[in-house]
């Protein structure tokens, strides 16, 4: 296959990736009732990815969410994250980012997963960030001057990127996010590298008992945000611990998440969005 046919014969996960089994019983579902929700392609510079969007039925001039995945792909709990925006009267757009390098709702562990998104260029993800957001203003009634990114895990690394690279973005929360790396060709910069010059206004929320972000590293960045005229802020729950907000799996905190949540939409208000 050529690259643009293997992107538009990439599909999105139906349920849960392979890897996150088993499924908590602490799953939300979010009633598609009044929304249009559901599969989309998107057109990217060399052919075309898919996207899980979800909006209300009615009306028009939507304010506009990204919605980046974890590592584990587009699967249903991005998807139902979708569908709270729509609820809230956003169109909410995931792109599945990976989809060029590969299927990862089908692989078994967190190993292969890996393998895969390692291969993925920062540069590639946020030329498609900026393909989604023209096309939900194209294609889904979207209102470009009131543009949000959030985003989950490796998701949260990338809401901090893309709001140091598109200043159209009006606000951000970035939910767990690594915030330092090693650079390479594939990621030149990490949050850390960006925050200082960072204008737009971004929350990141992370867990005081996350063995993978070390609270140093929380507090590297919140040193460089200082330098910065954003308005950023960062929020540690002290007893959560990664993926908190994670509804499917046993890192869900509800206490925590639904404290992010809240906070996630008063900061777009705050903020324009």
């Amino acid at each position: 296959m050529t690259r643009r046919e293997f992107i538009a014969t990439t599909t999105l996960a139906t349920g849960f990736t392979l890897a996150v089994q088993p499924i908590a019983e602490s799953i939300i579902a979010t009633d598609p009732t009044g929304l249009i929700a559901g599969a989309v392609n998107i057109p990217v510079k060399d052919g075309e990815i898919p996207a899980y969007r979800a909006q209300p039925a009615t009306g028009k001039n939507f304010p506009i969410v990204l919605v980046i995945q974890e590592i584990f792909g587009v699967h249903q709990h991005i998807q139902d994250a979708c569908r709270r925006f729509a609820k809230l009267g956003y169109v909410a757009i995931a792109p599945e980012l990976f989809a060029r390098q590969g299927n990862v709702s089908q692989l078994d562990t967190i190993d292969e997963i890996r393998q895969v998104v390692a291969k993925v260029p920062d540069a590639q993800v946020l030329s498609d960030l900026d393909a989604t957001v023209n096309w939900a203003v194209k294609s889904s009634n979207g209102n470009s001057d009131k543009l949000a990114i959030t985003g989950f895990c490796w998701g949260g690394r990338i809401t901090w990127l893309y709001s140091a690279h598109n200043p159209q973005v009006k606000a951000g929360v970035a939910w767990y996010g690594r915030l330092v790396g090693n650079t390479s060709e594939l990621t030149p910069k990490h949050p850390v590298d960006v925050a200082s010059k960072l204008k737009v206004p971004v929350l990141g929320l992370y867990g005081g008992q996350d063995t993978g972000i070390p609270l140093d590293t929380v507090e590297q960045m919140r040193e460089q945000l200082k330098a910065s005229r954003s308005q950023s802020e960062i929020l540690v729950y002290p007893d959560a611990p990664h993926a908190f907000f994670a509804d499917y799996r046993p890192s869900y905190r509800e206490v925590e998440a639904k404290d992010g949540w809240k906070r996630l939409q008063a900061w777009f208000k705050q903020h324009g969005v």
